[in-house]
């Protein structure tokens, strides 16, 4: 069942070891088929090594297992709240990467300091609230994905496909598994060159209209970055 989707996703999970935004099992990635609307996602606590496209587990929106001896990842219940709130999510990825986690820790979005943060994201990354006690407490993981949610309750998810969860990491989506994984690296670097900047004494973000520039010569309609026909972006 869905193979090319288990590959897809498995070596979705593999690109995250490649591109040295995960370590041990710090991070899983899922991806949607869009005629079933099943979900197959990484089994948790499996190391990347030993992997294969087979271990992938089945689930449906619910969460149930539909195909797979192992179970699914431990994020999966936020994985799924993406995946309903989200139309324009085909794949989710969740990372502990290192400048991306590190903000998240902090409690502070990343604001949009020049164009390579603009050439990807259409504003600041923002991040969560805290967890309340209770919601920590009490169907964790899915109120992880609630509180995603609510976070983008007035912003666009597809214009800026990543988050920041307060004191945990990152989560990031795309089309697909491919894409949520390329849209996680690019956070990072992005994460990375922020860092920098703040560090070197400017945190002030980058005008507006050169933002809107940058992002709308890649993405949407009016777009002109890139060869015609190509999702490379």
């Amino acid at each position: 069942m869905l193979e090319q989707l288990k590959e897809e996703v498995f070596e979705a999970n593999l690109d995250l070891v490649r591109q040295g935004l995960v370590i041990h099992t710090w991070g899983n990635a899922s991806g949607r088929d869009k005629a079933s609307g099943l979900i197959v996602i990484k089994p948790s606590g499996v190391a990347y090594s030993k992997m294969k496209a087979d271990d992938m587990t089945v689930i449906d929106i619910d969460g149930n297992i539909i195909e797979g001896f192992l179970a699914p990842s431990t994020d999966t219940p936020t994985h799924l709240v993406i995946y309903r709130c989200f139309e324009c999510a085909g794949g989710v990825v969740h990372t502990h990467s290192c400048f991306a986690t590190s903000w998240a820790q902090a409690g502070r979005a990343i604001p949009p300091l020049g164009t390579t943060h603009a050439d990807h994201f259409a504003g600041e990354v923002p991040c969560t609230r805290m967890l309340t006690a209770e919601e920590v407490r009490d169907n964790y993981e899915m109120n992880t994905g609630l509180l995603i949610a609510e976070t983008f309750r007035n912003a666009d998810p597809c214009a800026v496909p990543s988050v920041l969860v307060n004191c945990h990491g990152p989560f990031s989506w795309g089309r697909d598994a491919a894409d949520a994984v390329r849209n996680a690296g690019a956070l990072e670097e992005i994460a990375r060159m922020a860092y920098n900047t703040v560090m070197l004494g400017h945190s002030s973000p980058m005008p507006g209209m050169l933002l809107d520039k940058h992002f709308k010569r890649k993405h949407g309609k009016d777009a002109y970055y890139g060869q015609a026909g190509s999702n490379d972006k």
